[in-house]
């Protein structure tokens, strides 16, 4: 029986650090755009990926403390390679589908904690998956409306502040933005 336990456990922190290596890509992914669109004066969009950013940081120090309560060692490692010099009409496409496949991957993550018999985690996926909806969300308008709109939306957009300011706490979690 301890030896069951314990190979779960195992699987949990597998999965856990999967999810962990998924959000240090998205981290330095969204960051790298923020730049560029920052650098492209597309301030307002530079902002709330930003922000976005920030959320993924927050997430994969919630999966680092949960692998370290579970005895694992959290990764640092990417769980991919940062595309960079994106263009703003290819950027929201790419990342409309990165939390698509971030939300599937982590409903199939959860499925093996709940499986394993953890509920701490289970639960730590579920608040994690809500606020990857509120990215796929975000950025799929965004892509929606370049796709409508084109140069009319993102002149709409240019010259606009990227000024995120120390207080802000994310785009899901108490900013304007994410509201």
């Amino acid at each position: 029986m301890a030896a069951k336990k314990a190979g779960s456990k195992d699987k949990v922190i597998e999965v856990l650090n999967q999810a962990r290596a998924m959000e240090l890509l998205a981290i330095h992914q969204y960051m790298n755009q923020h730049y560029g669109l920052d650098d492209m004066d597309y301030g307002e969009l530079a902002a709330n990926v930003k922000l976005i950013a920030i959320d993924e940081m927050r997430h994969g120090e919630q999966f680092a403390e949960r692998i370290k309560e579970l005895g694992g060692e959290p990764t640092t490692e990417k769980a991919g390679k940062v595309i960079r010099e994106q263009p703003v009409q290819e950027a929201f496409t790419f990342d409309s589908k990165l939390e698509d496949d971030t939300i599937r991957v982590y409903n199939g993550f959860l499925q093996t904690c709940r499986d394993c018999g953890d509920s701490t985690s289970v639960k730590l996926f579920e608040t994690i998956i809500d606020d990857e909806q509120a990215h796929y969300n975000y950025f799929n308008n965004v892509e929606g409306h370049i796709d409508q709109l084109g140069q009319v939306y993102l002149a709409k957009i240019a010259g606009t502040p990227s000024t995120t300011g120390p207080g802000m706490k994310g785009f899901v979690t108490g900013s304007a933005a994410g509201a």
